[in-house]
């Protein structure tokens, strides 16, 4: 799961960011509103952790653009504006939650957990398809109930297929999606052919064949029968 944090204090985002790492989720990092403006408009994320006071604009005009996009990004507000006026005027504008500064790290797990569950699990904490069912929250992957022992970045990769099952998801779009904000240090694709090859060599070894379709010229698919 991807993660992006727009957050100018320095102090708490580098406490964010280690802690989400630690939990395994990919994050990236804007510290200003241009930034996380770019961001936006480049990638799509399973959360967006928003403050509203940056050094250059309104999270709030961020979000009103995020929806005016039609963008279907969860939304978690971070602030220190605690007032009942601000939490309102940010879940009117289609925030998915307000969590009030200071807040403990675990609180914040959780409830980016919860939008994550709503998003891409229809409230549950696992995704299967076919027989494979992948538990995003506990990071495990069993095939027809047997355990498969998968690195980070393959966890990653295989999830992001199965909430996109039966599309097409390019190989620009997977990069991008396990990369953070090293994607401009890649110049080939050839580290996303070593985990789609690992992957698939895993899959096969425990019986779960054929699962990833690689499609010329275009990316992966995870079908669903």
């Amino acid at each position: 799961m991807k993660i992006l944090l727009i957050e100018d204090e320095r102090q708490l985002s580098k406490s964010i960011l280690t802690y989400l790492k630690n939990e395994k989720y990919s994050c990236d990092l804007a510290e200003n509103f241009e930034t996380a403006q770019e961001k936006l408009e480049l990638y799509e994320y399973d959360c967006i952790l928003l403050d509203l006071t940056l050094p250059d604009g309104s999270g709030l005009q961020l979000l009103k653009q995020l929806k005016e996009n039609k963008k279907s990004d969860g939304v978690i507000i971070i602030s220190a504006k605690n007032s009942l006026d601000d939490k309102i005027s940010g879940l009117q504008l289609g925030a998915d939650d307000y969590l009030a500064k200071p807040f403990h790290l675990s609180e914040l797990g959780a409830r980016i957990s919860a939008v994550i569950r709503r998003k891409h699990f229809k409230g549950n904490s696992s995704i299967t398809v076919n027989d494979l069912e992948i538990h995003s929250e506990a990071k495990l992957i069993s095939f027809q109930g047997k355990p498969i022992d998968f690195t980070r970045k393959e966890f990653d990769i295989l999830l992001y297929l199965a909430v996109n099952k039966n599309r097409i998801i390019s190989k620009n779009a997977i990069a991008e999606h396990i990369a953070e904000d090293n994607i401009q240090f890649f110049d080939n694709f050839d580290f996303l052919y070593a985990h789609i090859k690992n992957i698939k060599k895993k899959l096969a070894a425990i019986g779960a064949q054929d699962c990833i379709k690689s499609v010329y010229g275009m990316g992966y698919k995870l079908e669903a029968l």
